[in-house]
């Protein structure tokens, strides 16, 4: 444990340093620096996640793995062995990337699900910290979505893990506090500006649900690029507890606090071109 403790200080400190200096010398939203004023609150779920959450998470990714691993289409993965290794990494990551995309609009359709999906969208502010505030519920489900494709079609674990690594290395980027040109790469595997305004405080949230493959906005009619100066407020509409234990267990009272808007909230602050330039 205390291994892990280390490493996890190590990672905090590591990531705080690059994504501090990127995030002064790039910044989406010039007025906020890091830290904020909720960061130790997202300090908690950094922590939590690299030293609980994430052994949970493994946990039940490995034991999903061996229980399909035993009811196995053989056809299929005897297929999928005969293709080149980057093949079945691409079709796994895309298919993954679907099934992420439809859960992410239903956890923002359906109140039990968005009961966990809230707590990430209750930072009032996204930066590197921010971005891992994240209900380990919540968590775990997006994870299942990801990587079931990898499991069915028989990827190697090994290989699921180390898309794992960059897909949460990239989450990391599209939630930090900053604006890079990123090209067409934006579209392949997200940026920030888009996801920023994922977060922007509306009632009912209808674009960017594909956090790294906003392609499939595009497939799918969802597509919103916000105009450069990010005035819009983020956070949730409704009241929200802001310290760490509270948020875990808020999902879980149901009194009638959290739940998915029916109708846009007002928010005049926020701008966007509705294009895919």
């Amino acid at each position: 444990m205390s291994e892990r403790l280390f490493g996890a200080l190590l990672g905090f400190i590591a990531i705080g340093v690059v994504y501090t200096c990127l995030e002064r010398a790039f910044p989406a939203r010039a007025a906020e620096r890091w830290p904020g004023p909720a960061w130790r609150t997202d300090a908690c779920f950094f922590f939590g996640q690299y030293l609980l959450w994430s052994i949970a998470s493994l946990w039940v990714l490995a034991h999903v793995h061996r229980s399909i691993d035993a009811h196995a289409v053989t056809s299929l993965r005897d297929t999928m062995a005969r293709m080149p290794l980057v093949v079945q990494a691409t079709l796994s990551v895309v298919l993954g990337d679907v099934l992420v995309y439809w859960f992410h609009r239903a956890c923002h359709r359906f109140e039990l699900l968005w009961r966990f999906h809230a707590v990430h969208h209750s930072s009032e502010r996204v930066d590197w910290l921010a971005a891992h505030r994240e209900h380990p519920v919540d968590g775990i489900l997006t994870q299942l979505c990801q990587n079931l494709p990898g499991m069915l079609l028989g990827l190697p674990f090994e290989v699921l893990g180390a898309l794992i690594a960059f897909r949460g290395a990239w989450a990391i980027l599209i939630h930090s506090n900053v604006r890079l040109p990123l090209g067409p790469a934006r579209w392949l595997f997200g940026a920030p500006e888009l996801h920023h305004f994922h977060h922007a405080r509306l009632r009912d949230t209808r674009h960017n649900f594909a956090n790294l493959a906003p392609w499939l906005d595009l497939v799918f009619g969802t597509y919103l690029r916000p105009a450069p100066d990010e005035s819009f407020a983020m956070g949730l509409v409704e009241p929200f507890p802001k310290g760490y234990l509270a948020q875990l267990v808020q999902p879980f009272r149901f009194d009638g606090t959290v739940s998915p808007g029916a109708e846009r909230e007002p928010n005049e602050a926020v701008h966007w071109r509705d294009t895919a330039e």
